[in-house]
């Protein structure tokens, strides 16, 4: 499973969190920091990406349209990177659960 994170959350936490979450990257480092949320989400279902966020407008992407990609939905509202990596480490069996529910589009965390 490859997290995508979007430019909301620090480019800092793909490498924080690789050794749990290998593979993950951060929305600036694929070239697309700026990119409208429509560009961001087709590149996250096109390469097999959970999009992590802090953004609810993809929360309404993933109930409209369903996955793929998944999203996470981080509500932590003001937090430190150091909170966003911990609640991952947290819930890292709740997101591999997730990850694993072909149904389920959306997991908020928080």
């Amino acid at each position: 499973m490859r997290l995508l994170f979007d430019e909301n959350l620090a480019a800092r936490l793909a490498p924080t969190l690789a050794d749990i979450y290998p593979d993950s990257t951060h929305v600036v480092a694929l070239g697309l920091g700026g990119a409208s949320d429509r560009v961001i989400w087709e590149r996250a279902a096109a390469e097999g990406f959970v999009l992590v966020t802090k953004d609810e407008d993809f929360h309404g992407f993933a109930v409209l349209h369903g996955p793929p990609p998944k999203v996470i939905w981080i509500r932590l509202g003001n937090c430190t990177t150091q909170d966003v990596v911990q609640l991952l480490r947290v819930h890292r069996d709740d997101v591999r659960s997730f990850w694993q529910q072909e149904e389920l589009a959306v997991l908020a965390l928080g």
